[in-house]
């Protein structure tokens, strides 16, 4: 009689969704070292460790396309509970501008670099710095990388950002790019609607992203305008795209402010017609309300804003802005200037876009949290559980292989992130096993540091990082990931 093959671990009798949308199927799954070792009738295996699914799903990893966990990834494995226990494996760090590399900082940056990373954490003065940091002081989730244009920029221009960049200025941030990806970053993020960035024109923009053409980086953005000015900041976009041979990320695509609600019915079709002549991707997260800094944008009476951080009045994190400017006998837009620097949540989306959006299949999940805010939005702690629970299974915006899909295998193929977001034997082993049938956010708008339910357990590279019986591990077993082009 043949011996038994051992493994690492066998997940046995689960509904194994692959994350390529294709249909779910029955089996067990198993693990050796970091990689998947097989897939099916997996009776003839043996391991060190069994788990009997019983019959609940199996997935890769979820993989969160837009974060601000530069600073988090950095921290510690339990840092990221806020993550793993949502099922997520990867983070992709960097966007709407804003990275804690290549430039080191001896003041506190303007807003809202100070919102994502606190002052003290600006020491990394190249992404090779920034990448040992991380090799050396493991996450418990992989990590992949881009570079912020509101970091170059401060870097080259001080404070002084409220004009175009000189060629020269927009040459240094150019190389600074160009380095920072041949050590390993994935892209180019901007946030052309931020102050820092905001006067630079798209020719400034061409000028530093051409260095993403030589090595096949990713154009990532926050975009200049996502309220009245929305299309034309799409054509923004693509041209950038277009003009360095970039592939293009648009970032947590909405419809912002209520003059602008349903507008997603002219967006989609626009980005659609883009996509067929260049590759353009978008990601979206599960809620009608965004978060950013309070000096972002003026306060107005009909989109509600909630404090969720502010360093002269921490007291204040979770209040109603309104409320606080009445207490304060002050308008909202003096109460919003008091309580800077700090954040806030803005509800001024509307449901009908948000699920368009969410539903279209060029879209995938990120979720855009704040992991510093002393009250974050919800979608820190939410965003994946109300995917699969909310929108898939109570509503059926969407099958569950396909929510699957947008949050494993198409973001792994956006990103080119080789060998991850998918069940397949020689695949990483960056695997979550939830309950179908009870998976849901538990973080709200009040309370929004809550664990999710039906999150059974996480594994990153093979090892287990998080279980709902026991929370998160100290297990250090992320890693650095690079872009295959």
């Amino acid at each position: 009689m043949a011996p038994m093959r051992r493994c690492d671990l066998i997940i046995r009798d689960a509904t194994l969704i692959d994350g390529t949308g294709a249909p779910r199927r029955r089996g067990d799954l198993a693990v050796r070292g970091d990689r998947i070792a097989g897939l099916g009738d997996l009776s003839a295996m043996a391991a060190e460790r069994e788990v009997m699914a019983e019959g609940r799903v199996l997935a890769p990893g979820f993989i969160d396309a837009h974060t601000h966990d530069d600073q988090a990834v950095l921290c510690g494995p339990a840092c990221m509970l806020c993550k793993t226990s949502q099922g997520v494996t990867t983070v992709v760090v960097g966007n709407c501008g804003i990275s804690l590399s290549p430039v080191a900082m001896s003041e506190r940056p303007p807003a809202p670099l100070d919102g994502v990373c606190a002052p003290e954490w600006w020491i990394f003065d190249s992404f090779g710095a920034y990448a040992d940091r991380l090799r050396t002081t493991p996450s418990s989730v992989n990590t992949l990388a881009l570079i912020g244009h509101m970091s170059l920029r401060v870097g080259a221009m001080g404070r002084d950002t409220g004009r175009p960049a000189t060629d020269r200025e927009a040459e240094r941030m150019r190389k600074q790019l160009a380095q920072a990806l041949a050590e390993g970053a994935a892209g180019f993020s901007t946030g052309l609607f931020y102050p820092p960035s905001r006067a630079a024109p798209t020719e400034e923009v061409i000028a530093v992203a051409e260095a993403l053409r030589a090595q096949g980086g990713l154009y990532v953005t926050h975009m200049r305008d996502e309220a009245d000015g929305v299309l034309d900041s799409i054509e923004e976009t693509l041209r950038i795209g277009r003009a360095v041979g970039a592939p293009v990320i648009i970032s947590h695509h909405k419809c912002a402010q209520p003059e602008n609600h349903g507008r997603s019915v002219e967006t989609l079709p626009l980005i659609a017609r883009h996509a067929e002549a260049h590759p353009v991707a978008f990601d979206v997260y599960p809620y009608t309300a965004s978060s950013t800094s309070l000096a972002a944008r003026k306060p107005r009476p009909d989109v509600a804003v909630t404090v969720t951080s502010s360093v002269p009045h921490p007291e204040m994190a979770g209040r109603d802005l309104a409320d606080i400017a009445q207490e304060w006998g002050v308008t909202l837009e003096v109460a919003a200037q008091r309580l800077t620097p700090g954040g806030g949540v803005f509800h001024n989306m509307a449901e009908d876009d948000m699920r368009r959006i969410l539903a279209h299949p060029l879209s995938m999940v990120g979720s855009d949290g704040g992991p510093l805010a002393k009250h974050p939005h919800p979608r820190l702690w939410g965003t994946f559980p109300r995917v699969l629970g909310h929108y898939s299974r109570d509503l059926g915006l969407f099958g569950l292989e396909e929510a699957v899909h947008k949050m494993t295998g198409r973001t792994a193929q956006i990103f080119g992130i080789a060998d991850r977001g998918a069940l397949r034997e020689g695949a990483f082993a960056d695997l979550v096993l939830f309950d179908a049938a009870t998976v849901r956010d538990r973080a709200t708008f009040t309370a929004p540091k809550q664990v999710a339910d039906g999150i059974l357990e996480t594994w990153v590279n093979g090892q287990s990082v998080y279980t709902q019986a026991t929370g998160a591990s100290e297990t250090p077993v992320g890693r650095l990931l690079r872009r295959v082009a």
